[in-house]
């Protein structure tokens, strides 16, 4: 059975965070809140928690497009080869905002996307997420939970994805109700702008 926290986003507890960051050290894998939709995720660097997510999910890792989700900017060249100044520029302008950008990843991806070309980057406009990411010291593996219902897509209520999910998760966190809006997906793998899914993020930052 998975745990169940409150965390207000307004001042998130630094002990409640640290109970979430324990939890995503141990392989543990999480259901949290962005500034679009609940997220389900793990810290990048366990093997374990994106296999699991990657079960879940009913695909293979090595091809899975999940997020990874950073507190600022500072992880991007970590995973990201070089931005040109516009794009970056797009990214200040944007971040910490509701959007995905796909940029070209670098050879520090880890082991289990080495094989991968591009790599999906977030930095969620909510406290909390970043507190989590920030508490971790490294970014979170992400993908939106989905409803099977295709009226709801997303789940908004916490408790209500605590009773779908907690018996494939090790801790919901409850950070008041979710949007039902997913972020707006653009790709800049090429250097070009390319809007893949328009969502919450407006288009003016282009």
């Amino acid at each position: 059975m998975s745990e169940f926290i409150k965390i207000y986003s307004n001042n998130p507890s630094p002990r409640e965070i640290d109970k979430v960051v324990r939890v995503l050290q141990k392989g543990g894998i999480i259901i949290y809140p962005t500034d679009t939709v609940y997220g389900l995720g793990c810290d990048i660097t366990k093997t374990r928690g994106l296999e699991r997510i990657a079960k879940i999910k009913g695909v293979k890792l090595e091809k899975a497009n999940f997020s990874f989700v950073c507190n600022d900017l500072s992880h991007l060249s970590d995973y990201v080869q070089q931005i040109d100044t516009a794009t970056f520029k797009v990214l200040k302008r944007a971040l910490p905002g509701p959007y995905t950008f796909i940029l070209p990843g670098n050879n520090n991806l880890p082991k289990a996307f080495k094989k991968k070309k591009t790599v999906g980057i977030r930095v969620p406009d909510n406290d909390i997420t970043r507190a989590i990411i920030e508490a971790l010291g490294n970014p979170i593996v992400s993908t939106s939970i989905y409803d099977e219902d295709d009226i709801i897509e997303y789940t908004t209520d916490p408790e209500l994805i605590y009773e779908k999910w907690q018996h494939k998760v090790d801790m919901v966190v409850d950070g008041g109700y979710g949007d039902n809006v997913a972020s707006t997906v653009i790709d800049f793998s090429n250097g070009e702008a390319e809007v893949i899914r328009e969502g919450k993020g407006s288009l003016d930052i282009l």
